[in-house]
């Protein structure tokens, strides 16, 4: 049948190693579905498992001879179900043992001689390499001190603050100016204009829930060494020698026998 080449070639590979069962999954998976799909089709055309012999007898001895027609079975379904058999339990054998393996492979996430998470198992790790893209995502958005002043740490207000910088206040008074003395016979020539005088000081202090750089950058080191510790891990614990899980033939067994 269509579809349980491949299937049976990939059969006779032998994985001892979770992490050779999972370079060849995808490919199981595909192939398994391929198959699958076409013994789904084939089981639709209905003619294919129809057949006929007719053959002629005429009712007197000259009467005329007609040669037999038959059309043979193309498909049984029995053939049918052990061929969608023969695809899919590789898959699920396959699946088996790497899930079973999966329970059983671990390793330690260790930071420079630290460990970080002990006896992890294969899925919390690959979870924890996915949230770690997202932490450093996260990490290397956050707002950073403008470098272009300088910041203290405010122990009291969990913020940082700039030194006060101190500006004037100025206003606007009126003067006189007298352009010409008044004599007995004109009156004084004045002329009002305004002086900027300083009436007080502003003092500012620019304040920041950000983070300096050097923080910033010390963040995304660190995200970034513990995601190489996970990845070693996950390498690491993929080195588990699994043992071969065969349910398929009892599944099947159950379910087309």
């Amino acid at each position: 049948m269509t579809g349980t080449i491949n299937i049976n070639l990939i059969k006779e590979i032998k994985l001892s190693r979770l992490n050779q069962i999972v370079a060849v999954e995808q490919g199981i998976k595909s192939k398994a579905r391929d198959a699958v799909t076409a013994f789904y089709h084939t089981a639709q055309k209905v003619a294919l498992f129809s057949g006929i012999n007719r053959t002629y007898t005429p009712k007197d001895d000259d009467g005329d001879r007609l040669p037999a027609e038959s059309t043979k079975v193309q498909v049984t379904v029995p053939q049918l179900l052990k061929d969608a058999e023969t695809a899919l339990s590789r898959l699920f054998d396959v699946t088996a043992t790497k899930e079973y393996a999966n329970a059983s492979a671990t390793a330690d996430v260790v930071v420079d001689g630290r460990t970080i998470v002990f006896d992890a198992p294969v899925p919390y790790l690959l979870f924890l390499e996915k949230q770690l893209v997202d932490i450093r995502t996260f990490v290397s958005k956050l707002p950073t001190l403008d470098q272009a002043s300088e910041w203290v740490y405010d122990d009291n207000n969990d913020v940082y603050k700039t030194t006060p910088v101190q500006t004037v206040r100025t206003k606007k008074v009126p003067r006189n100016w007298v352009k010409a003395e008044a004599t007995d016979k004109h009156p004084a020539q004045v002329e009002i204009f305004h002086e900027d005088v300083i009436v007080g000081t502003w003092t500012k202090v620019d304040t920041s829930g950000a983070i300096p750089v050097t923080r910033k950058n010390e963040l995304l080191e660190r995200v970034d060494t513990l995601a190489q510790a996970v990845k070693f891990a996950r390498e690491q614990a993929n080195e588990f020698e699994v043992t071969d899980e065969t349910p398929a033939a009892d599944i099947f067994h159950y379910l087309f026998s």
